[in-house]
């Protein structure tokens, strides 16, 4: 902008800021909160709105077709059928795009109540807490593709409260959440099959790390994942060691069985703990032999940064899919779960960021 265009533009504007505050009631500004909110709504509704349109018309060149009301971050916009194909927003629908976008981004965080009334004090009007709730239930795979091969994939669940029928007490459900080359996240509410679905969809490298915990329902799913002979199955790190502490004995015998664990020496660690003899032995070392397989040398693993040895980042997003399913007295309908975990996971992507 040149220095004498701006000096225009600040002329247009302080006379445009002189007929509105002619149009304001006085008594109304009494705090800077109360002038916040008027210059807002003036702008929203006398301002932007004309400034807009224009825009639309330089970009889009042409003026034709029937004229359509869509709310947008900028006011209430008049826009014509033909402006609307050009400048991709979609027939029927009453919001723009980036309105759309704020919409989504709230519900992915909070209750549909409370996103009406944050809208309202963010935005300056009002999107209804039923309007949120049906926008989220048109959204269609939200679930990203893996730019580059994906060599890397941990697998965990979490619950979910489910509405049960009239006069019935709700119930919990579980799902299961992926975590992608340490980067996409995909979850599906009583769906392994669409979660392997997804996954098996990406390029999938040779070999494939698969990470999780000791728990058989993950195990299961990543049976399913690529090729058997392509995938090397790791244990948890973290999630060993924490069963390693239920057994009862001594600091010197625990960090005798840590080093062989961290080392991968399972069949040292068995030999050792049947020596010893500690109370919990025998428990751990039927969860040794069961897991054997699993258990890698970690300390190389991690020295060599081959790939991740412990599956915090999924539980991680777990626990974060649960802030805002778990939220205080939240009963979710069973049809319903599966958007809102897409959309919370849209979220961790990155996918609803502006």
């Amino acid at each position: 902008m040149t220095p004498s265009e701006r000096l225009e533009l600040e002329a247009c504007i302080n006379r445009a800021s002189e007929i509105l505050y002619n149009n304001v009631e006085e008594e109304s500004l009494k705090t800077l909160e109360d002038i916040e909110i008027t210059v807002r709504e003036q702008v929203l509704e006398n301002v932007s709105p004309q400034i807009t349109p224009f825009f639309i018309e330089r970009k889009t060149k042409t003026r034709k077709g029937r004229k359509r009301k869509i709310k947008s971050c900028v006011g209430q916009l008049k826009i014509t059928a033909s402006q609307c194909n050009r400048l991709g927003v979609s027939s029927y629908t009453r919001h723009s795009p980036l309105l759309e976008k704020c919409c989504l981004l709230l519900s992915a965080n909070e209750s549909y109540q409370n996103a009406e009334e944050d809208m309202l004090l963010l935005m300056g009007f009002k999107v209804g807490h039923s309007t949120h709730h049906r926008k989220v239930q048109k959204l269609d795979n939200l679930l990203p593709d893996v730019k580059q091969g994906c060599s890397e994939i941990s697998v965990d669940g979490g619950k979910i409260r489910l509405r049960g029928k009239k006069g019935q007490k709700s119930y919990w459900k579980d799902y299961k959440t992926a975590r992608l080359q340490g980067i996409y996240y995909g979850a599906f509410f009583q769906d392994n099959q669409s979660l392997v679905d997804w996954i098996n969809s990406q390029e999938l490298t040779n070999p494939l790390y698969c990470l999780g915990d000791g728990h058989d329902g993950i195990w299961n799913i990543m049976a399913e994942i690529g090729d058997k002979e392509n995938r090397i199955e790791i244990l948890d790190w973290y999630h060993l060691i924490e069963n390693l502490y239920k057994v009862e004995g001594k600091r010197y015998q625990f960090e005798q069985i840590k080093a062989y664990l961290w080392m991968g020496q399972t069949s040292e660690a068995i030999s050792y703990l049947r020596d010893q003899n500690p109370v919990g032995s025998n428990q751990f070392c039927n969860y040794l032999i069961k897991r054997k397989s699993r258990i890698i040398n970690y300390h190389y693993y991690s020295w060599q940064k081959i790939c991740s040895i412990g599956s915090g980042a999924v539980e991680s997003a777990v626990k974060q899919i649960a802030h805002r399913v778990k939220i205080t007295g939240a009963q979710w309908k069973y049809e319903t779960v599966n958007n809102i975990l897409q959309l919370r996971c849209a979220y961790l992507n990155g996918q609803l960021a502006i």
